[in-house]
C-alpha cells in the first residue's frame, strides 16, 4: 500500500468535478488525503460569454476553452484540490449536436489511447480510490460515457487503485429539488417522460453502494460550483431553500464497481478498508 492516501476523479469536462465530485474533493483534501482531478476536455463547446451557445455569432471555441479552464483552477483551489492533470482533449458536444463527429471530438479518440494516458497518471499518483461516472446512468453524454470507460479500462490495466466508483444520480432528489422549485415560483424544464431514461435512473439509483456526507463542504461545493460562472450564471441551483440544499446535494453517491479490500457494503467513506 502506498504511504499517502490518494484519490484520482477523472471527469469530462470543467465544472464536472465541482458538481459530481465537489464535496469528496473537498472533504478528503481537508482530512488531508491528496487529491487528483483529471479533467478530459477543454470545455470548448461550453457557453460563450452572455450565454451565446455554439454556433451562434461570438462564440470562439478556443476563448471559451480558456475561460473555462480558469475557472476549473479557481473552483479546484477552493476545493483543495492538490493536483489538476488536463488531457486537453476537445469537448464533443451534445448528445444531439453535429460537433460529436468530428474526428478531434473527444469521443472519437480511440478508447486505448486515453486509457494508457489515465494508466501513467496512475502510475504517477499510486492512488487507491479511482471515481469516474457511471456509463449506464441516465446522463449520457458522449464525453462522460467515453471518460468512464476509459477510467475504466486503466483501472483494470493498472491493477492499482483498490477500489474503483462510479459517481450516481438520485433520481429521486431530483424530483425534490424540481418540486421546491416550483413551490418557489421558479419555471424549471418539463421534462419529457422517457421510459429508457427513468429505467437508467431507477437503476443506477439502486445500485449506490456508498453514501459520504458532504453536508460540512456543502458551502465549500457551492462555492465551487460558482467559480464556473460562465456556465451557471442563472442556475436555479442558488434558489432552493437551503433545507433542500441540504437534503438532496448534502451526501453525495457512489456506485462501488471494483474493491479489493473485502470491506462490506453500504459504506459512508470511500476509503473504508484503506486507512
Amino acid at each position: 500500500m502506498a504511504e499517502t492516501l490518494t484519490m484520482m476523479a477523472v471527469h469530462a469536462h470543467p465544472d464536472d468535478e465541482a458538481s459530481s465530485t465537489g464535496g469528496v474533493l473537498a472533504t478528503y483534501s481537508a482530512q488531508g488525503i491528496r487529491t487528483v482531478v483529471v479533467t478530459c476536455t477543454n470545455g470548448e463547446f461550453g457557453d460563450a460569454p452572455g450565454g451565446i451557445k455554439p454556433g451562434q455569432d461570438g462564440h470562439d471555441e478556443q476563448a471559451v476553452a480558456q475561460q473555462r479552464l480558469a475557472e476549473l483552477r479557481k473552483s479546484c483551489e477552493i476545493l483543495g484540490v492538490t493536483h489538476l492533470e488536463l488531457l486537453g482533449y476537445h469537448d464533443s458536444g451534445m448528445p444531439d449536436w453535429d460537433y460529436k463527429d468530428r474526428p478531434d471530438a473527444f469521443c472519437n479518440i480511440p478508447l486505448a489511447d486515453v486509457a494508457a494516458r489515465i494508466v501513467g497518471l496512475i502510475n504517477q499518483y499510486q492512488p487507491q480510490v479511482l471515481i469516474t461516472y457511471d456509463d449506464r446512468g441516465p446522463y449520457q453524454h458522449p464525453d462522460h460515457v467515453h471518460a468512464s470507460r476509459s477510467a475504466q479500462q486503466a483501472f483494470a490495466e493498472s491493477g492499482i487503485p483498490a477500489k474503483l466508483y462510479l459517481s450516481a444520480m438520485r433520481g429521486s432528489d431530483f424530483v425534490k429539488v424540481w418540486e421546491a422549485l416550483r413551490e418557489q415560483g421558479v419555471q424549471v424544464p418539463e421534462w419529457e417522460r422517457d421510459p429508457e431514461r427513468e429505467r437508467q435512473a431507477a437503476e443506477s439509483e439502486a445500485r449506490i453502494t456508498t453514501n459520504v456526507d458532504i453536508r460540512p463542504m456543502l458551502q465549500r461545493k457551492r462555492d465551487a460550483l460558482f467559480a464556473h460562472s460562465s456556465q451557471i450564471e442563472d442556475s436555479w441551483f442558488s434558489q432552493l431553500p437551503p433545507e433542500i440544499t441540504e437534503m438532496t446535494f448534502g451526501h453525495e453517491h457512489f456506485i462501488r464497481a471494483a474493491d479489493s479490500t473485502g470491506t462490506p457494503v453500504p459504506e459512508d467513506d470511500l476509503f473504508t478498508g484503506l486507512r
